[in-house]
Order: C-alpha cells, then structure tokens, then sequence
C-alpha cells in the first residue's frame, strides 16, 4: 500500500501527518493532514511540542421542537393516568 508523503507548503520539507476529524452523518471519521513543519529556517516553524492553535469543533446536541414546553397533568381525580380527558368547552 502506497502512503502520501506531505510536505510542508512554505518550504517544502517532509513533514508528519496527523489526524482531524470531522463529522458525517452523524459519525466522527479521521481526516490525515499534513503536521506542523518543525524546519527552524520555515515561516511556519512550529516547536516539537507545541500545542496546534487549532480549535475542537464545539459539539452541541440538536434542540427538539417542543422539548422545553411542558403541558400540566389535568387528569381528574379517580381518573388512571394515561387516559385521555375529555374537555367540556
């Protein structure tokens, strides 16, 4: 199986790939970029070490329409719960 080597795009040395990931459908799948370029002489030098200033995509959880409003238990006393009521108008 033949591997990509990445390079570095303003100096052009070879340089580690890492992973990202990114959502699809629903599942986190991995993302091979090219790594920082460790080359002193580069303009994107990055120490070894050094923490990416990439951020985490924040997840959040999808709102459900009507999840926030909540309808009182009018059932009359003597009545089963989970039986409907009848409304006089």
């Amino acid at each position: 199986m033949d591997r990509e080597q990445r390079v570095c795009p303003d100096c052009g040395q070879p340089v580690q790939s890492v992973i990202r990931r990114h959502k699809t459908l629903g599942a986190w799948v991995p993302r091979w970029v090219p790594g920082p370029c460790h080359n002193p002489e580069c303009e994107a030098y990055v120490e070894p070490g050094a923490q990416p200033d990439v951020p985490e995509p924040e997840v959040s959880r999808p709102e459900v329409p009507g999840s926030d409003v909540s309808e009182p238990d009018v059932s009359e006393p003597g009545q089963e719960p989970g039986t409907p009521t009848v409304r006089s108008s």
